[in-house]
C-alpha cells in the first residue's frame, strides 16, 4: 500500500485553522506573503505527492469572506520581459491571469504592488498603465536603501556571523 507523503486536506485544515487563529490574535487585519504560486503550483505538487495545484487557494477560500488578495510583482520583472516558464505567459499577462482566476474563485483582489519602483522603469510604468486602464488599483513600491543586502554575511569559523551596516535598524 502506497501512502502519500502530503495530505491536501489536513493542510487546507490546519492553515485555515491557524490562520483565523492569528487574525483573532491581532483582532484587525493579518497580513500574509505567501511564498510560491498560489495557483497553478506545478513544481509542488511534482515535488509533493499528494500536493495539488491549488492548495493555497483552497486554503485562502475557507476564509474568504475575510481575505482581500494584494498581487505583489517586481518592476525588474517587467523591465526583463520575465517569461513563467511552465505556462510560457509574461509576468504582466501572469499577474492577470491570477487575479481572473482569483475572482473566479470567489476570492477578492484589492490590487497589486509593483515592488522594487523605480522611475525610469518603461516598462512596468506601461504595465502600471494597463492595469490601471482595466480598473486595477496599482501601488508602486520603491527600493528600500539597504534592503535586502543591508547586511552583511562574515565566516567565522564553520558558521556565518551577521552584522549591521550602519544605518540599518534593529
Amino acid at each position: 500500500m502506497h501512502r502519500i507523503g502530503f495530505d491536501s486536506d489536513q493542510y487546507v485544515e490546519m492553515q485555515s485553522r491557524h490562520i483565523a487563529q492569528r487574525r483573532s490574535e491581532f483582532g484587525g487585519k493579518l497580513y500574509l506573503e505567501f511564498g510560491g504560486k498560489l495557483i497553478d503550483d506545478m513544481h509542488a505538487s511534482r515535488v509533493l505527492p499528494g500536493f495539488t495545484p491549488d492548495n493555497k487557494v483552497r486554503m485562502l477560500r475557507e476564509l474568504a469572506d475575510e481575505v482581500e488578495i494584494i498581487v505583489a510583482v517586481n518592476a525588474k520583472d517587467f523591465a526583463r520581459r520575465k517569461v513563467r516558464a511552465d505556462m510560457g505567459t509574461t509576468y504582466d499577462d501572469e499577474v492577470l491571469r491570477q487575479i481572473d482566476e482569483f475572482r473566479e474563485r470567489g476570492l477578492y483582489v484589492g490590487s497589486v504592488v509593483i515592488t522594487q519602483w523605480t522611475d525610469d522603469n518603461k516598462a512596468a510604468a506601461e504595465v502600471k498603465e494597463r492595469f490601471e486602464k482595466l480598473g486595477i488599483r496599482v501601488y508602486r513600491h520603491f527600493p528600500i536603501p539597504g534592503y535586502p543586502l543591508g547586511r552583511r554575511a562574515h565566516r567565522l569559523g564553520r558558521g556565518l556571523r551577521r552584522e549591521r551596516i550602519r544605518g540599518d535598524q534593529p
